[in-house]
Formats: C-alpha cells, structure tokens, sequence
C-alpha cells in the first residue's frame, strides 16, 4: 500500500488556510494519519480538512458526544 502525502503548505491552501495553523492542527493530532518526519509533517492527500472547532457546527457535536 503507497501512500501520496503533501506538505503542510500544500495542505494549507487546499484547506484554504495558514501554513501555521496546518502545523498546529498535526501537533494537536486533528489530522488523521499525519506523520512527523524530523521536523516537517506529512500528510496524506486524500485527508479532509478537520472541523474548526470554534464553529457553531463544531460546537454542536461535541454536545452530542
């Protein structure tokens, strides 16, 4: 099984936000199957973009858990 990864640059304008907050979210372990390779993060292409956890939507499922 090969896996096709991005970087947190190419991460952060798919998910159309900063580079800095891609990182943050792979250090808070909110991205699903990210990979710490030294100091850089991997990440795989086909990951959907963590909910936003100040938003209404994510403040409404975490009522439900």
């Amino acid at each position: 099984m090969e896996f096709e990864w991005m970087s947190p640059e190419q991460a952060a304008e798919l998910w159309g936000v900063n580079k800095r907050q891609v990182q943050s979210l792979c250090s808070q372990g909110k991205v699903e199957g990210v990979v710490r390779l030294g100091r850089s993060w991997l990440i795989p292409q086909n990951t959907v973009k963590p909910i936003d956890g100040r938003t209404k939507v994510a403040k409404q499922q975490n009522k439900k858990k």
